[in-house]
């Protein structure tokens, strides 16, 4: 007589079918020493209605022909998240999502605002998952839910791409060490610079301006690309290296 699910919230509420044969005309299921509320009943199938437990109980359905052999359930707490691996990534979704806490190995649905995504469980305290795209950018509660309920202790904040117009100035000696000054949009969450693919020190005036060192390059033009949470953008030839005079 199989059982399905053969887990649920210790706060109960889970929708359980019991099959087998002869259960026509249950009087009651028994969640070890609790009644669960019967929704549905066939000869061959029981729908029920968990009530609250802990542990592992016995459940067994009754009819005017007796009392069933038992089954195990399993009751589960709900989860709890202590950290997620980065509190943000870019609008389009797609990046992974590391979420560490206790209960989470029956997780089952991670949502981040309106949109859902299946996660991947690792262990009883780590599960991994893809974020999904958002509907715009901006903070958004993350929810995961279990076996044993659900926790949405934690936001996730949704960032725009970025974009990059110029340079001031935009050349300078190939010794590098010039201030430059970035223009473009949504900036704010710079996580790196490179000129010519050397990495420059930078700082965040805001989300329209970024401060940078150039590093030492060879004379020509060189990419410059940022990157932040959003994403990257780049300025192909946006800063030109100058080679010194010589006698």
């Amino acid at each position: 007589m199989p059982i399905s699910p053969n887990q649920g919230s210790t706060g109960g509420g889970t929708v359980v079918t019991i099959t087998g044969v002869n259960l026509a005309g249950a009087t009651a299921v028994r969640f070890g020493t609790k009644p669960g509320t019967i929704t549905a009943n066939t000869p061959t199938s029981v729908t029920v209605i968990s009530p609250s437990g802990a542990g592992v109980v016995q459940v067994t359905v009754t009819t005017a022909g007796g009392t069933s052999n038992p089954l195990s359930f399993f009751y589960v707490g709900a989860p709890f998240k202590s950290a997620l691996s980065t509190g943000s990534g870019p609008t389009a979704g797609g990046n992974s999502v590391t979420i560490s806490g206790i209960g989470l190995a029956t997780a089952n649905d991670v949502a981040f605002g309106p949109n859902s995504a299946t996660p991947t469980v690792v262990s009883d305290s780590l599960i991994d998952v893809v974020v999904p795209a958002g509907s715009a950018a901006g903070t958004v509660s993350v929810t995961v839910t279990t076996a044993g309920g659900s926790n949405n202790g934690f936001s996730y904040t949704y960032v725009d791409p970025p974009t990059a117009t110029s340079l001031t100035p935009s050349e300078g000696p190939t010794s590098g060490g010039t201030a430059v000054t970035i223009t473009g949009t949504n900036l704010a969450t710079t996580q790196s610079v490179t000129v010519g693919g050397a990495t420059a020190p930078f700082g965040v005036i805001n989300a329209t301006e970024l401060s940078i060192v150039t590093p030492p390059g060879s004379a020509g033009a060189a990419d410059v690309v940022i990157t932040t949470s959003g994403g990257s953008a780049t300025i192909v030839g946006g800063y030109t290296y100058v080679a010194g005079p010589g006698i």
